[in-house]
């Protein structure tokens, strides 16, 4: 489905009950990787074979900025994407402003990786990336040189100004962000000696990943619980092909669908396996799940394989906070899980939820609210009273939040009654094709 973006109208779809969700399910690719395999493409000496990338509106802005900074890159007829890297240390002063539409991920990324070249560049977003805070990125920025000048509240527009002779820091991450940690060691990249990130909680480890998979020299140990990261400025990158697991948050959507979907049998291929992205398969084996991975194997330095899930009866189980980094993305569509398991489920140490597109976790509870299921949040906990079923019938506000319009639009599909979500445009920021895939698998969205 090809999409105006420059006035996205709002999009309501409503999703009916349908009978079990049937064959292969072939999920975009995974979110992360994609971002950083355009990003770390550009710097390798080189081209860079790119498969599997998720065409997404984020991922495409991100790759539109790469090349105003430098990168040539392009899409071949045969699907891969081709980048030509400029070689650490080689990047442009960008000679307009980088849109980032919706994307943290990429914003933060890229605001690192300009901060240790002597220009200054210029990011902006849309409505709801302007209001979310820079500050965490912005603050070991400039302990590294950088100046970074943002509207009020530390918001986008911003201008990062890199410094002329960048210095490597040892910093300890105040909360668990990939995204903090990642910009930081984009930064190090470009800045001579040791940069050294220490995370008291992991985080998403793609970065690090796919730096060694290039050639960086990266070190990680474990001291006491917490990860120390250090990185060796101004490697050589050399490209390589990256292949692009399928993204597990996508993923999320279909395989929580078969579950809860009576007759339900879904394959769902090359699906990105990393330990620290893994919380919600441990979640839903908790909760009674039938999934099994097949053909374990490793792709541009990740792990991945094929998960088959089959319908299954679920039961509420407490998640602890400490698995909330591993799951932060998919915490909308557990909470559609729990609200069709019996009993109880309490999710602990969701703060991070409040700053995402949306305040997230306040989403999920009304959403939760309005279809008929009981909900509370308190404090950083939120609790889903499970009655094996959902009534619906109701429209819930996506609040411009893709994973929130996904989770519910698969609630709708074993609720009593249709739900409806009042603004689904923005599903193409990371899922491209969601409702066509689900549709044919069996599912009735329209």
């Amino acid at each position: 489905m090809a999409h105006d973006h420059s006035t996205p109208k709002p999009a309501t779809l409503t999703a009916r009950k349908s009978g079990g969700l049937q064959g292969v399910a072939r999920t975009p690719g995974d979110k992360s990787i994609s971002h950083r395999a355009l990003i770390f493409g550009g710097l390798a000496l080189g081209k860079t074979e790119i498969s599997g990338l998720l065409e997404g509106e984020d991922v495409l802005n991100t790759a539109r900025a790469m090349a105003r900074l430098g990168a040539a890159i392009v899409k071949d007829q045969d699907g891969l994407w081709r980048v030509t890297g400029v070689g650490v240390g080689g990047l442009a002063e960008p000679d307009d402003i980088l849109d980032m539409g919706n994307s943290g991920t990429g914003v933060r990324l890229l605001m690192g990786l300009v901060a240790a070249y002597p220009f200054a560049s210029f990011f902006t977003g849309d409505a709801s990336l302007r209001k979310r805070p820079m500050a965490r990125v912005m603050k070991p920025l400039a302990e590294m040189g950088a100046r970074v000048i943002a509207r009020q509240g530390d918001r986008l527009p911003a201008c990062v100004i890199g410094a002329a002779e960048p210095l490597p820091i040892d910093y300890t991450l105040p909360v668990a962000s990939a995204q903090v940690k990642s910009a930081i060691l984009l930064a190090a990249l470009n800045t001579p000696g040791r940069t050294t990130v220490i995370e008291p909680e992991p985080t998403r480890d793609h970065t690090e990943r796919l730096l060694r998979y290039l050639g960086a020299s990266v070190r990680v140990e474990e001291q006491n619980g917490a990860r120390i990261i250090a990185i060796d400025g101004q490697p050589e990158l050399v490209a390589r092909p990256i292949a692009v697991p399928a993204d597990p948050s996508s993923a999320a959507f279909p395989l929580v669908a078969a579950l809860l979907t009576p007759a339900s049998k879904l394959t769902l291929p090359g699906v990105g396996l990393n330990p620290l992205r893994t919380g919600l398969l441990t979640t839903l084996r908790e909760m009674g799940a039938d999934i099994a991975i097949t053909d374990e194997r490793e792709a541009g330095g990740e792990p991945v394989g094929d998960i088959v899930v089959q319908t299954s009866r679920l039961r509420g189980v407490e998640v602890p906070a400490a698995r909330a980094p591993s799951m932060i993305d998919e915490y909308p569509i557990l909470a559609v899980a729990a609200a069709c398991a019996e009993g109880i489920t309490r999710m602990q140490g969701l703060g991070e939820l409040r700053v995402k597109e949306s305040d997230r976790l306040a989403a999920i509870a009304q959403g939760l609210a309005a279809v008929g299921v009981k909900a509370e949040i308190n404090g950083d906990t939120l609790t889903v009273h499970g009655r094996g079923k959902a009534p619906g019938g109701a429209t819930v506000a996506a609040r411009l939040d893709h994973r929130i319009a996904m989770a519910f639009l698969v609630l709708g599909g074993v609720a009593d009654s249709p739900i409806a979500v009042d603004d689904a445009h923005m599903i193409d920021t990371s899922f491209p094709g969601f409702v066509a895939l689900m549709n044919d698998l069996g599912a009735a969205i329209s």
